[in-house]
């Protein structure tokens, strides 16, 4: 019987290793793979050039630039590039900027800002509110369940998307940037940011530590919470100063002229200045073709305010979300847009073409796969949030190219902007949030349906934070 067993060992242990080598790269395989890479001078030289030189450079099409043009058909006017410096506010700077647009047409003003700053504080206060108050909802999973893993590793950032501007801006209002100014960490946030999760997470540890103690009541969780955001709102004010509750300000227009003097609360300015009812004048379209088109989806827990929206938008067809764009446009209204902003990006000139790198040609091989499949597999994701803000149309009215402004400062890319090709804009759009009245009625009717809930963790669901 022993040697049964033992000989059972023997062929398992056997099998085992021979399972695993056929798995591993054995010396054979290895052999076989560097027989066929043909080392001639033509590649010695390429490999050279690849291995001392930036891979963009060298892969950079410069037939293709010969294409660029700055020309717009259709274009909606502002006035001044704004500069998120060493943020992820980007999403902030680009709702703002399409309020501000409006406000600077109204007035006839010269580079007017909202304060940034003002707002994403309570940006910061309201997500770490979010944050401990889901560790209180999910506090009887385990800390390993699916929930609690992606709060612990998601408990605080400063990127967002445009249902933090809405649900923000409703509740707390604006104020001109003159008066909150930026600090250096509202500018460069990266180390606030780091501290603040650092104590969030051990907060979490405690409420959780005192959810397992039978001897504490379960209201004293909320108590110790509010505790809790007292010293995150300490850690706030030390890094972007507390925010205005009442100001005095003259709004001039672009001449100097002075159109008011009054003395407002940030809520009163909103009113006055803007007034628009954010959160049911626009809605949120995407274009992910690995889901299907003209139904509603609606991500679980994403959002800024433990009592606002989740994010919520209606998937349609590239073609759609086209016409869309396009006529709001020509009505000079701006767009939230979101997009990949990475891929394809040639910054000297602000060009967004996928035509802009020939990486097959350099590495002898291809990249094949389309949206659907970048989307599914990661390789692809909205990243940054800009104002959609020209479009260039042919005879027919088909769009050629797009102008986004963006907020990475006047100096960067074209006098502040990104250029995007049409085949671009298919490939890397993403998003954008376009006033309801620009969106035809058949595709409004979508909002009628229940919602499918997608979780946080999906693929697709990072926010604008570049």
């Amino acid at each position: 019987m022993k040697k049964l067993i033992l000989s059972f060992l023997i062929l398992g242990f056997t099998f085992g290793v021979s399972a695993q080598g056929n798995d591993g790269l054995t010396p054979e395989m290895l052999n076989k793979i560097k027989q066929s890479y043909k080392s001639t001078p033509e590649d010695k030289a390429l490999r050279n050039a690849v291995a001392n030189g930036k891979i963009q450079s060298l892969a950079l099409d410069l037939d293709n630039l010969g294409k660029y043009d700055t020309h717009f058909s259709h274009r909606v006017s502002s006035r001044g590039i704004t500069d998120q410096k060493s943020s992820g506010r980007c999403w902030m700077f680009t709702g703002f900027n399409v309020m501000r647009s409006e406000m600077i047409a109204k007035y006839n003003l010269g580079a007017f800002e909202f304060s940034q700053n003002y707002l994403f504080f309570y940006d910061q206060l309201e997500k770490s509110n979010l944050f401990l108050s889901l560790i209180i909802k999910h506090i009887n999973e385990p800390i390993d369940s699916k929930h609690n893993e992606w709060l612990f590793k998601n408990p605080l950032s400063d990127g967002g998307q445009f249902t933090g501007v809405s649900d923000l801006v409703t509740k707390y209002g604006l104020v001109p940037s003159t008066v909150q100014p930026e600090t250096y960490n509202s500018n460069n946030t990266r180390k606030i940011d780091e501290l603040i999760i650092l104590k969030l997470k051990e907060y979490a540890l405690e409420l959780r530590a005192m959810n397992a103690d039978k001897k504490i009541k379960k209201d004293r969780l909320e108590t110790r919470k509010v505790e809790m955001l007292s010293q995150i709102y300490r850690m706030l004010v030390l890094a972007y100063g507390e925010p205005v509750q009442e100001f005095t300000y003259t709004l001039r227009d672009i001449n100097g002229k002075e159109i008011s003097t009054e003395t407002y609360t940030p809520k009163s300015f909103y009113e006055k200045f803007v007034g628009k009812d954010l959160k049911n004048s626009y809605v949120m379209l995407m274009n992910d073709p690995s889901r299907e088109f003209y139904k509603v989806y609606e991500i679980e827990n994403d959002r800024h305010v433990m009592d606002g929206a989740n994010w919520k938008y209606i998937n349609l067809p590239i073609e759609d979300i086209k016409k869309v764009a396009i006529a709001s446009i020509k009505d000079s209204t701006m767009m939230y847009f979101s997009c990949d902003v990475g891929k394809f990006l040639y910054s000297e000139k602000g060009l967004l073409d996928v035509n802009n790198y020939d990486y097959g040609s350099l590495m002898g091989t291809t990249f094949g796969m389309d949206k659907k499949q970048r989307i599914q597999t990661f390789a692809s994701g909205s990243s940054h949030a800009m104002t959609l803000c020209a479009v260039d149309l042919d005879a027919d009215g088909k769009s050629k190219k797009w102008l986004v402004e963006n907020s990475w400062g006047a100096s960067h890319g074209w006098q502040g902007h990104l250029i995007m090709t049409d085949e671009w804009f298919e490939e890397y759009m993403f998003r954008v949030v376009v006033d309801k009245k620009y969106v035809p009625t058949e595709i409004l009717k979508c909002l009628d349906q229940k919602a499918i809930m997608l979780p946080p963790w999906d693929p697709m669901f990072s926010e604008d934070i570049n």
